[in-house]
């Protein structure tokens, strides 16, 4: 990461010691080390979402392609791709239908009731 010997570590080591002392060192390399970490948190976060907009937009890319060409001749990666947008499509409507599903059982078990109460009154 950086071009940094043992002798210039050693350097820094020393004028760290000298100039914080022996009681505020520890505390500062435990807050260097703190920032170090947030700092590699930030990047990996940074990294990871750019990588990820970058698939979202070769997908866009070959959706754009597999729609031009009519869904025909289609190179084995788009294909690929569109298979993954319908698999992320379905999983994303998945749950709905099940809500859709019961609503829809519920609201004909309410008319069904409804519908056996009205009987039940006009027999009597």
């Amino acid at each position: 990461m950086f071009d940094i010997g043992f002798w210039e570590l050693v350097l820094v080591a020393v004028i760290g010691l000298v100039v914080l002392g022996p009681e505020r060192l520890p505390v500062a390399i435990r807050t260097v080390r703190s920032w170090m970490r947030t700092i590699r948190q930030l990047t990996d976060s940074v990294k990871t979402e750019l990588t990820e907009e970058l698939r979202i937009n070769e997908l866009h890319q070959n959706l754009k392609k597999a729609e031009q060409s009519n869904m025909q001749n289609l190179s084995p990666d788009v294909t690929a791709a569109v298979k993954s947008l319908h698999d992320a499509a379905a999983s994303v409507t998945e749950p709905f239908k099940k809500s859709l599903s019961t609503e829809q059982t519920t609201t004909d078990n309410s008319t069904a009731n409804k519908s056996a109460t009205t009987q039940d009154k006009l027999n009597s």
